[in-house]
């Protein structure tokens, strides 16, 4: 028997199985960038910066980007492609159409990776590193970010309007959608709590605000006033207007949000449902991140790297694209 031939064999088959594994996310590595594009981070950070200072908004809007992104076909880049020829644009799904915003510093960063090094960083990894830099400079945790995705070549409309999560969902429908990612319970409760940062449109909760105000004239204790007068006052009659997700510190990233869910001051009826089903792992997730904030922001960190690995395309999938709204012209 040769031996030799077998382990060849065996590496090669090895080598196989390491290769077909490769671009469903588990071989994203920090330091990608440390020898092609070393200042790569750094340009993001600076530009992600320049942006939140002057429209504190946008931490909020570049987080939602990186995550109505990697929920429609993984963290490829997809959302970021203009409508062009026969392809649509996953901007006019639905759930994103006159909604997301951030996409001109999105450009801003790629145009000066653009030039510091050609053809290098994905728009794929500059939304995730843009998102991590947002979380940071709102007062959330720091976390190292995986690289090393390439670009889609095409979009999904019909993916983007079944697959992203409705602000009005069921807890079973966002157990249910945060499954398709291979993301669990805890997951779910923990990147929920991006909802400590943003607005929302009157539109998306306008039916939760009825449904309070039909319920506060029976309740004795008017436990909840305050909340809906504010609501009340920001949403008399135009569903266009904005209301903060998070009323208390709205423009910080803390643990907030789980106070607030938990005293029915939650925004949004899929905020609501994470206490008011009252299924007991959930509830006890939510508890948890409400009395111990460095915990939440370590579970917020993990679920962000694990949802980041979402089905990205590596290696000679994909592509790295020169202008992140349109593919390369071959």
């Amino acid at each position: 028997m040769d031996f030799k031939l077998l382990g060849f064999v065996a590496l090669l088959l090895l080598l196989l199985l390491l290769g077909s594994s490769c671009c469903g996310g588990q071989n994203l590595v920090p330091g990608y960038y440390k020898e092609t594009c070393p200042a790569a981070e750094a340009i993001v950070r600076y530009n992600v910066e320049a942006a939140v200072v002057k429209r504190p908004r946008l931490a909020a809007s570049l987080i939602r980007l990186h995550f109505h992104d990697c929920f429609v076909m993984g963290c490829d880049g997809s959302l970021l492609l203009d409508r062009k020829g026969q392809m649509q644009s996953e901007k006019d799904a639905f759930p994103n159409a006159n909604s997301l915003h951030g996409f001109e510093v999105v450009d801003k960063i790629k145009s000066d990776l653009e030039q510091a090094c050609p053809s290098t960083v994905s728009c794929a990894d500059i939304l995730a590193i843009a998102a991590r830099d947002a979380v940071v400079l709102r007062g959330g945790p720091r976390w190292e970010v995986l690289v090393g995705r390439k670009d889609s070549l095409n979009a999904s409309i019909d993916a983007a309007n079944d697959l992203l999560p409705s602000p009005n969902s069921t807890l079973k429908e966002l157990t249910d959608n945060f499954k398709q990612q291979g993301l669990g319970i805890k997951d779910l409760v923990a990147l929920s709590g991006a909802h400590t940062l943003g607005k929302a449109r009157c539109s998306s909760f306008n039916g939760r605000l009825h449904d309070l105000l039909k319920a506060q004239t029976n309740d004795k204790y008017q436990r909840h006033t305050t909340f809906l007068q504010t609501l009340s006052s920001i949403c008399p009659k135009n569903d266009q207007e904005l209301a903060p997700l998070d009323l208390q510190t709205p423009a910080r990233f803390d643990n907030q949000y789980y106070l607030n869910i938990l005293e029915g001051r939650g925004l949004l009826g899929s905020d609501d449902v994470l206490v008011s089903e009252k299924d007991g792992v959930v509830m006890g997730l939510v508890w948890a991140y409400a009395l111990d904030e460095e915990l939440f922001f370590r579970e917020f960190a993990k679920s962000m790297i694990k949802m980041g690995n979402n089905n990205v395309l590596m290696g000679s999938q994909g592509e790295v694209r020169k202008d992140c709204r349109f593919v390369n012209i071959p």
